[in-house]
This record gives structure tokens, C-alpha cells and sequence, in this order.
């Protein structure tokens, strides 16, 4: 394999770790600056890289996901069940809340309305079932959601029944005003 071609597998794990979500391979080949055919055949050469190893691709259609290997399924298993009885803790209740009184929202305003990456978080309330994950159109990724699960759970029939949700809501109207506002005026100067 030539020095080239090493790179963009390097780069395309590089990617999927940092991603930590499936990667349609056309965003891949975008993010990569590589045509489709180059990006298939750096795909064939991590699967190979990995073998072995405790990640793995995982392929859904036309995504790509870098996930734990099947054999270190049971460990991880494990750790997830360990990771379900512990507390959410302040991240994980702040990072709900936003999901509930914003959603559905994207992972990138959650995690510019906390100052911090919050992967671990979500995938953390997505196993406990608490949030899901769902496409909608115009939005680039995965937006997330509060599962009826967590609405049952809280004692409420919707998300509008939810504790000054309409004076949250409100207050959230005319925050998103105030920076349209802010941003036509800095403009027109």
C-alpha cells in the first residue's frame, strides 16, 4: 500500500473516532477531500487494520460506524450494565434537561449550550433509554429526543406538560430574537 493511501485510512478512523456517530461514506469522502472509489478501498483496508483488535466497523447501508468488536461484546455489556445503576449525575441531568425543554436539538447545540463535548453523555442517556436518536430533514446529523419512556417516567402525557415549560419556551423565543437581532445589526454595519 502506498504511503497515500495509508494516510486516508488513518484519517478516515481518525474521523469516525472523533465523529463517535455513523458517517454516511459520502460525508466521509467530503470530509476526506478523497474520491468515493479511494474512500471504499481505504474502508476494506481498516476493516482488515482491525480485525482483532476491540473495534470494529460496523456498516449500516450507505454508514459507517467505528463500534466495539463482537468479542468484546460481552465485557462491554458488563459495563454498560454496571453504567445503568449508577446515577446520571450533574451532566447527565443538565444535557436531559436540554434535551427535553429544546428538543428535538442536535448534538452540537447541546454541547454549545454546555461548553463541553457531550458524546459520552448522550450515548449514555440513549442506552439507558431515556433519549432517541432520529433524522430529521434539513438538519446535518442526528438530532435527539425525549423517548415516551422518560415522559411516562417524569409523570407527564407531553413535553409541554413539563414544569414552566411555556415560560422556558418563551424565554428561549426571545434569546434566539435578541441574537437575530444582534447579528442583522452587526451585519448592516
Amino acid at each position: 500500500m502506498h504511503e497515500a493511501q495509508l494516510s486516508l485510512v488513518v484519517t478516515l478512523e481518525a474521523i469516525l473516532f472523533w465523529k463517535g456517530e455513523p458517517v454516511k461514506k459520502d460525508r466521509l469522502a467530503e470530509l476526506a477531500g478523497a474520491p468515493m472509489a479511494d474512500i471504499e478501498t481505504a474502508l476494506v483496508e481498516l476493516e482488515k487494520n482491525l480485525q482483532g483488535r476491540g473495534v470494529q466497523l460496523i456498516f449500516n447501508g450507505d454508514e459507517i460506524f467505528l463500534g466495539t468488536a463482537a468479542v468484546a461484546g460481552p465485557f462491554i455489556e458488563r459495563l454498560v450494565k454496571e453504567e445503568l445503576v449508577k446515577d446520571l449525575g450533574k451532566a447527565g441531568l443538565e444535557t436531559l434537561a436540554i434535551i427535553l425543554y429544546r428538543g428535538p436539538v442536535g448534538r452540537r447545540d447541546i454541547e454549545y449550550i454546555r461548553g463541553v463535548n457531550c458524546s459520552y453523555i448522550i450515548r449514555n442517556l440513549l442506552v439507558r433509554g431515556l433519549v432517541e436518536r432520529v433524522e430529521k430533514k434539513g438538519e446535518r446529523g442526528a438530532i435527539y429526543q425525549p423517548t415516551t419512556a422518560l415522559l411516562g417516567y417524569l409523570g407527564v402525557a407531553r413535553v409541554s406538560d413539563l414544569p414552566e415549560y411555556a415560560t422556558v419556551q418563551d424565554e428561549i423565543r426571545e434569546q434566539q430574537k435578541a441574537v437575530t437581532e444582534q447579528t442583522e445589526g452587526e451585519t448592516i454595519q
